[in-house]
């Protein structure tokens, strides 16, 4: 294998995204290296060596690291699943992928799901090995794990970076029906300290724990194929994870684990998939994230002003929230009196959109309310309309003076983002099936 190409991408914010490019096949291959990850130490693993080899064969292979870790900057926050879509759009910019095939395996593939929901003009297709939509335990989630899992996590990561580390990684893995050799703890123990150090390796964890892409899963209108090992102990996970996106293909590699061998095979049904013609994106319908906002009380506020004085505040409030739209990058999508309907491709910007819109109307004296959905919408007229959209309108009903009012898949999907959600209880929103947990963005 030829010795990759090297490149920063400089994301808007001005953080540098360190990227390889591994050779020049017709066919441009996104490699999500696992968590937490260093593209210099991919080819330094025999399995890793064994998939980018086989994938270079017919595909041009582009690798980056997250901000935070590895070779890009590490003086920065930790990335959000927004941020980690918007810095892969960054480097494919950056070397010229227009439409590639994204691959990732484990907790890596959430961000090739969240862009190929909302960009699907900028993705072919989406291969995910092992796909892990969610880490955390939950009801109805049983195969994720515990907050007593994750301290126990966080104790091994106090020996990040050492060999103790690694073997206790390998023991974990064993434990999980995942046997891996003893001679990987040392190349374990150099991966993890080449990556990041042990406050920012606790971090990714929280930020993995708190996401959960699940309900992005079915608004995926590129082709998918989901890679999995069979076994009796994964089976239900397996079926689980298949039934979230019914519109995935799935195969199987053989055997309990992952060897030289099947990262040969998995790469191989890679190719296969990506071989044929890909099909045209569908974008009758694309993941999206709504925002409502109105005054409150407008109608005794308008009283009180008169019509003359009124008008003057609602021209003045609707400059305030046209600058922040522009600002957070949202897309005014209705006006109607006093009230905005926007849409944003992440959730978090649109949270924030909705978070400076209510301290900054206070200095007209009036207040508003606002709520932030996100879901498939159906492009009608090169707007965006349907049931995701009617439930943003109904979220923003039950919120009040001054509050911003989020789903659960807006909370999920804004793990890291430095939000603090208040639970707002369980509400039937009218017309909408079903009960719906909403949340109070707090400061």
């Amino acid at each position: 294998m030829k010795e990759p190409e090297f490149g920063y991408a400089r994301a808007a914010d001005g953080a540098y995204i360190g990227y390889e490019v591994i050779g020049d096949g017709p066919i441009d291959l996104v490699w999500q290296v696992d968590w937490p990850g260093n593209i210099d130490m991919e080819r330094d693993s025999d399995l890793g060596r064994a998939w980018l080899e086989e994938l270079s064969t017919f595909g041009r292979v582009i690798l980056h690291d997250r901000r935070g870790v590895g070779l890009s900057s590490r003086n920065v926050e930790l990335p959000n699943l927004e941020t980690t879509a918007s810095d892969l759009l960054t480097v494919l910019d950056a070397v010229g992928a227009e439409r590639p095939v994204l691959t990732g395996i484990f907790s890596t593939g959430a961000t090739n799901i969240l862009l190929a929901a909302t960009r699907p003009e900028r993705v072919r297709a989406v291969v995910w090995i092992e796909p892990t939509p969610r880490f955390a335990w939950a009801p109805d989630y049983p195969w994720g794990r515990t907050r007593a899992d994750l301290d126990a996590e966080f104790e091994v990561l106090d020996r990040w970076g050492t060999l103790d580390y690694g073997r206790d990684l390998i023991a974990d893995e064993n434990a999980r029906g995942n046997p891996l050799p003893d001679t990987d703890a040392v190349w374990f123990a150099k991966a993890s300290r080449n990556a990041c150090t042990p406050d920012v390796a606790r971090g990714l964890s929280e930020i993995w724990y708190e996401t959960d892409v699940r309900g992005v899963l079915a608004a995926v209108s590129v082709p998918m194929l989901f890679l999995f090992k069979p076994g009796a102990e994964v089976a239900a996970q397996n079926e689980y994870v298949a039934s979230l996106a019914p519109q995935a293909e799935v195969r199987h590699i053989p055997g309990g684990t992952w060897t030289v061998e099947d990262m040969e095979a998995g790469a191989k049904e890679v190719r296969a998939f990506v071989g044929a013609p890909p099909r045209s994106a569908d974008l009758d319908t694309v993941l999206s994230t709504v925002l409502f906002t109105d005054i409150v009380d407008s109608t005794a506020r308008q009283a009180a002003l008169g019509d003359h004085r009124w008008k003057d505040v609602v021209q003045r409030h609707h400059a305030v929230v046209r600058d922040a739209l522009e600002r957070w990058h949202g897309v005014e999508n209705d006006t109607a009196g006093d009230g905005f309907y926007a849409t944003f491709d992440g959730p978090a910007r649109a949270v924030r959109c909705a978070l400076e819109v209510t301290e900054r109307v206070r200095g007209l004296d009036v207040e508003v309310r606002a709520g932030v959905h996100t879901g498939e919408c159906e492009l009608i007229d090169g707007k965006h309309g349907g049931l995701t959209v009617s439930i943003g309108a109904r979220v923003a009903s039950q919120a009040g003076p001054s509050a911003v009012l989020v789903s659960q898949t807006v909370k999920d999907l804004t793990a890291g983002s430095g939000f603090t959600f208040e639970d707002a209880g369980e509400h039937e929103l009218k017309g909408v099936p079903d009960v719906w947990r909403l949340y109070r963005v707090a400061g």
